[in-house]
């Protein structure tokens, strides 16, 4: 269509004067988010480059400049615990303001893991009774999106969530039943970030640079690499589709077959291709696309529960365990407190005792971990199902969790934070010394003294 020439002069100086954007905020600082009580709280975002920024929360007003790329970021002093919604407000010289509503002060935990922490309130033994009874205003949930990266990203996608009956359903059961537990004891507004994603390895949710510091995990990266510079897109597409009509043809005839018998077993649905360092089961992959985009944001510390997808690599576990942990508290720049969960007891007991299992050498992988300093383990041993490695008993994982945050972090002075731990053991003569930790509970078959 031609223009008449009174609109097309307006119309080229539309398309040549950009809107200006207007301030923005990363989702963690969204709607209903909870801020970290009394610590330093960072906030950050982009705007105009060059506007002067400045943010007001609590009484609080700091003001500082975007660089020359529009990002800017202050520091709010240490906050006061507040149940009581309030305003977050950042306003640009040129880029406008914005108010965010309903942000709550209390103490801030990540629940990380694959899917036993994944897993949904809703598909738990007790969420009949608990789901309508979870109308808790001062517990809420971020639901991080499910995405990998092939580099470190800035933006997280998700929101955060107020516990209420139609809310809580979705929650990670493991994370909702650790707030609940601190909510309770300690008595202020708990915030919980799910980053869990089921079904993958430890090493996708640590750094690139982190792996790149120990044998067994450049030994990862380097079959990643070796994956990457394999991998044909075009070929990988072209078997794709292939794939894709083959399967659409067995779905087309089992619609078009009235004889229930005679249809075809219809295979998973192929998926699309992508370069390998994009595969949530890649090393980096996770961290890059979801932990990554949250370093700096203040929190008390993480909660973990993983190892299932690394089971038939214990030893190797040994060493990427304790890199995770090591990575995550160098980005946060601090010893953040990491309670960790050992794996449930699964599959039925073998008939021959000192027979090789995967599973056990995991546990104790797990176990090692417990070198490291403000590190805590939630034995669930006995509350495992032998046929299901998802065991439907949330409510005590959770809680064991929340015991040796109570202890270490709380100073709860009664709470018994685990059971008896082995610690080593000593040959004295004919006999063999077995040393735990947390066994004062523990007697002899006589009595005596051990």
């Amino acid at each position: 269509m031609r223009l008449p020439s009174a609109l097309l002069i307006p119309a080229l100086l539309c398309l040549k004067v950009p809107a200006v954007p207007g301030i923005e905020l990363p989702t963690m600082f969204g709607r209903h988010a909870v801020l970290q009580r009394e610590e330093a709280v960072p906030v950050w975002g982009w705007g105009k480059p060059g506007e002067v920024v400045r943010v007001t929360f609590a009484g609080q007003s700091k003001r500082t400049t975007a660089d020359d790329k529009g990002n800017w970021r202050v520091e709010l002093d240490a906050l006061e615990a507040s149940a009581s919604g309030q305003v977050l407000e950042v306003t640009g010289t040129e880029s406008g303001r914005l108010r965010v509503p309903d942000l709550l002060v209390g103490e801030v935990w990540m629940a990380s893991g694959q899917s036993n922490m994944q897993w949904a309130l809703s598909s738990t033994e007790r969420a009949k009774q608990d789901i309508p009874r979870a109308d808790h205003p001062a517990i809420r949930m971020f639901l991080t999106d499910l995405v990998t990266a092939a580099s470190p990203r800035r933006r997280v996608g998700g929101e955060w969530n107020v516990t209420t009956p139609q809310n809580a359903g979705k929650f990670s059961a493991v994370g909702y039943y650790y707030a609940l537990k601190l909510h309770a004891e300690v008595g202020v507004p708990v915030g919980i970030i799910r980053t869990a994603w089921g079904g993958k390895p430890s090493e996708a949710f640590t750094s690139r640079k982190m792996l790149m510091s120990k044998p067994e995990g450049r030994a990862l990266l380097q079959k990643l690499d070796a994956e990457t510079r394999r991998f044909d897109l075009g070929r990988a597409e072209a078997q794709y589709e292939k794939k894709l009509e083959a399967w659409e043809k067995v779905r087309k005839a089992n619609r078009a077959e009235k004889d229930p018998k005679k249809r075809k077993k219809l295979p998973r649905k192929p998926q699309k291709p992508s370069p390998p360092a994009l595969s949530p089961n890649r090393p980096g992959a996770i961290y890059n696309g979801m932990i990554h985009p949250w370093a700096g944001y203040a929190m008390k510390g993480a909660i973990w529960y993983q190892g299932e997808s690394n089971a038939g690599r214990a030893k190797e576990y040994e060493t990427i365990f304790p890199l995770l942990i090591q990575d995550w508290r160098k980005r946060w720049k601090r010893e953040l407190p990491f309670y960790f969960v050992q794996l449930a007891n699964f599959r039925m007991p073998t008939s021959k005792p000192g027979q090789a299992s995967s599973w056990a050498e995991l546990q104790n992988a797990q176990r090692l971990a417990l070198r490291l300093p403000k590190t805590g383990m939630a034995v669930i041993n006995d509350i495992g199902a032998a046929r299901d490695i998802h065991p439907r008993n949330k409510k005590d994982v959770g809680e064991r969790l929340a015991r040796w945050a109570l202890a270490n972090e709380y100073g709860s002075k009664d709470v018994v934070v685990s059971g008896p731990l082995y610690r080593d053991f000593k040959v004295d003569g004919s006999k063999v010394r077995i040393s735990f930790e947390y066994a004062e509970g523990l007697k002899t078959c006589d009595g005596g003294e051990p």
